[in-house]
C-alpha cells in the first residue's frame, strides 16, 4: 500500500465545511472511540501524542511538538503530523500535515454544533480572537451562514487590524459588551484564563461557541453565562472534568454535572427548542475528532486522484 503524504495546501483542495460536519456526525454513529494522550517534556519543550481508535474508521496518532523558544527565532512554535492507519489491517495509510487537520477539526467541530443549535436566521456573528483559529472560524461559519455579517474583537487592536486587512468585509469591535449583546452567534477562540463573556450580556436567542479554553485553568465565559444557557459539548469524557469552563461552575455550585445536556454521541439531542433560548457549545477537541477529520481529508485526497 502506498502511503499518502498530504501537505497543507494540497490536502485542503476540494474540502468543504458542510461536508466535514456530515463526516463528523457519521463518525459519531460508530462505536465510541478509545482515546489516550501521552505527554513528554524537556524543559519548556513538549511532545504530545494524541491517539484514537474507532472500530470501523481506523486509528490516528497525532504527534504534536511544542517548542516555545522557536518564536524568538522566527520559527513555528508548534509542529507535527497525523498518522492515519487502516481499520482492517493497521497499515499506515497516510501522513497528514498537523496544521491542516487541526484547522479543519477545530472549526468543523464548532460548526457542526452551530448548524444544530444556532438560529437558522443568524446574521450577525462575533468572533473573539483574531488568530489562526478565528480565521478558520470565519471560513467555516461563512459556509453555513452565507448571508452573515462578521465582527472581530481582539485584545490587541493591532491583531484585529491585521485580521481586517486580510478580510476587509469584517468589522472591528472595540467595546466587547456591546458587540456580544448585538450578536446572534458569539464564537470565542482566545487563550484567556479569565472569563471574557459575561452572562448578563447574553441576549435571548443567542448561540455561544467556546473554543479557546482547553485546560482546567482556562475560561472564556463566566458562571452566569454557563448557568443561563442550555449547554452542550463534543465529548463529555474530554470536557466536563478536564476544562475550567465546566470544572469551575460545577465546583462553585452554579450548575450541576447534569447541566450538560448532550455530547456528539447523542446528536439527536442537539436541538433548539425556541427562538428565545440561549444555547452554548463547549468545543473540547480530542483525538477522536482528529481521526474523523483525517479520514475525511484522505477520502477527498483519494477521490481527486482516481
Amino acid at each position: 500500500m502506498t502511503v499518502a503524504m498530504i501537505p497543507f495546501s494540497e490536502g485542503e483542495r476540494g474540502l468543504d465545511w458542510l461536508g466535514l460536519t456530515r463526516a463528523i456526525a457519521a463518525g459519531h454513529d460508530l462505536p465510541r472511540a478509545q482515546v489516550a494522550d501521552v505527554l513528554l517534556y524537556r524543559g519548556k519543550d513538549t511532545l504530545l501524542n494524541r491517539s484514537a481508535w474507532i472500530d470501523g474508521l481506523g486509528i490516528a496518532v497525532k504527534v504534536c511538538t511544542i517548542y516555545p523558544g522557536n518564536v524568538a527565532q522566527g520559527k513555528s512554535m508548534i509542529g507535527g503530523a497525523v498518522n492515519l492507519c487502516s481499520d482492517s489491517d493497521g497499515a499506515l495509510e497516510a501522513i497528514l500535515d498537523f496544521h491542516l487537520v487541526t484547522k479543519w477539526k477545530t472549526a468543523g467541530d464548532s460548526l457542526l454544533a452551530a448548524t444544530r443549535l444556532a438560529r437558522k436566521d443568524s446574521h450577525n456573528i462575533l468572533i473573539l480572537g483574531a488568530g489562526t483559529v478565528g480565521r478558520s472560524i470565519l471560513s467555516a461559519y461563512g459556509a453555513a451562514f452565507p448571508k452573515a455579517r462578521f465582527t472581530v474583537w481582539n485584545r490587541s487592536p493591532e491583531g484585529a487590524l491585521r485580521f481586517r486587512k486580510d478580510h476587509p468585509e469584517v468589522s472591528i469591535a472595540t467595546d466587547l459588551e456591546s458587540a456580544v449583546k448585538a450578536a446572534d452567534i458569539v464564537t470565542s477562540a482566545t487563550m484567556s484564563h479569565t472569563p471574557l463573556i459575561r452572562g448578563e450580556w447574553l441576549q435571548p436567542g443567542q448561540h455561544v461557541d467556546l473554543i479557546g479554553a482547553y485546560t482546567p485553568a482556562m475560561r472564556e465565559a463566566d458562571d452566569t453565562a454557563i448557568a443561563r444557557a442550555r449547554v452542550f459539548c463534543d465529548n463529555r469524557d474530554t470536557v466536563v472534568n478536564h476544562i475550567g469552563e465546566l470544572i469551575d461552575p460545577i465546583a462553585s455550585g452554579a450548575i450541576g454535572p447534569d447541566h450538560v445536556i448532550a455530547d456528539f454521541y447523542d446528536l439527536n439531542s442537539f436541538v433548539r427548542h425556541t427562538d428565545d433560548e440561549i444555547t452554548l457549545f463547549k468545543n473540547g477537541g480530542g483525538a477522536h475528532l482528529d481521526l474523523m477529520v483525517s479520514r475525511f481529508i484522505l477520502d477527498n485526497w483519494n477521490s481527486r486522484r482516481n
